[in-house]
């Protein structure tokens, strides 16, 4: 393996083979690359037990780091006999994301991944999951996976947005389809090109909220919709997506989304962190609505970034 950069698997402190096990180690096959897993520990009753002293807390803390080492050894052996260079690491470590961005900026990795915990609503409205953080934060391409079929996707779809290409930063979508057709090249996979567009919001936008916003407009509707399905078109021929693999939608983004990667049995959605700029157009607001309901994994890149 003559790539430099590795891929970053994020296990979970629970010592389970997850689904993201398995496709960190057949996406680091496809691109050639090795693989570094690494999981960070922090039980918060072994750390502040006020019934033993220091030494005996660090003798429980190092017996459970150890005892997760050698599990993390044992999940790599049949990677590494399947001919992968895989290296473990466990950090006892209580804010993971702060590790987490340490070791990215440190060491070359191409991308970042990890299982998709599952959070209640109303925890993620109390307190900010580690995968929102990462979301947010992560310098690389983030791969979050869910419960997959496949160890390898088989049905990659590029999700796109068009929808204000004066705030975009130049280029993204290409490079975002770029990135898709990329990985589903490595995995042999087949891939599919999606803009959903919210015409409602564009058509408000485009009335200026006048006194007369609530009036339909059947022209000024008619002309976004042209505008928006010519400039669809345009990106996909440039990028050299055949006719049947570009798929244009009309409703709000996050439930046409959520609703095509059901109906097309797709394994990876592939999505910008950002598309437009400022504080204001960030666009987690899309992604994060979709990550816990999209039925499949998600891979965030963002225009800083591409992939390897």
């Amino acid at each position: 393996m003559t790539n430099t950069q590795r891929l970053l698997l994020v296990a979970s402190p629970l010592m389970r083979h997850a689904p993201a096990f398995d496709r960190a180690a057949a996406l680091a096959k496809a691109k050639g690359m090795a693989l570094h897993i690494v999981a960070f520990d922090y039980l918060e009753g072994l750390a502040t037990a006020g019934l033993v002293n220091e030494q005996a807390l660090a003798v429980m803390r190092e017996g459970y780091v150890k005892q997760h080492r050698e599990w993390l050894e044992t999940q790599a052996v049949p990677m590494r006999r399947a001919g992968l260079t895989v290296t473990t690491e466990v950090v006892w470590v209580q804010h993971a994301l702060d590790e987490i961005l340490i070791h990215l900026r440190e060491q070359p990795f191409a991308m970042l991944v990890k299982e998709l915990e599952h959070e209640s609503w109303w925890m993620r409205a109390m307190f900010t999951p580690l995968d929102v953080q990462l979301l947010r934060e992560c310098p690389v391409p983030v791969h979050f996976v869910r419960k997959t079929s496949y160890a390898l996707p088989r049905k990659i779809v590029a999700a796109v947005d068009l929808s204000l290409p004066e705030d975009q930063y130049e280029g993204f979508n290409d490079q975002l389809i770029s990135e898709a057709l990329k990985l589903a090249l490595q995995c042999n996979a087949q891939m599919e090109l999606l803009y959903v567009y919210d015409l409602g919001a564009m058509y408000q936008e485009a009335d200026g909220y006048g006194e007369h916003s609530f009036l339909f407009d059947s022209n000024l509707a008619q002309t976004l919709h042209e505008a928006q399905s010519e400039a669809f078109q345009d990106l996909a021929e440039r990028n050299g997506i055949n006719a049947e693999h570009r798929h244009l939608r009309v409703g709000d983004p996050a439930k046409v989304l959520t609703l095509f990667a059901e109906n097309h049995d797709i394994d990876v959605v592939v999505m910008g962190r950002y598309h437009h700029r400022g504080i204001g157009a960030f666009i987690g607001s899309t992604t994060e609505r979709v990550l816990y309901k999209l039925p499949t994994s998600v891979l965030v890149i963002s225009p800083e970034h591409s992939l390897g």
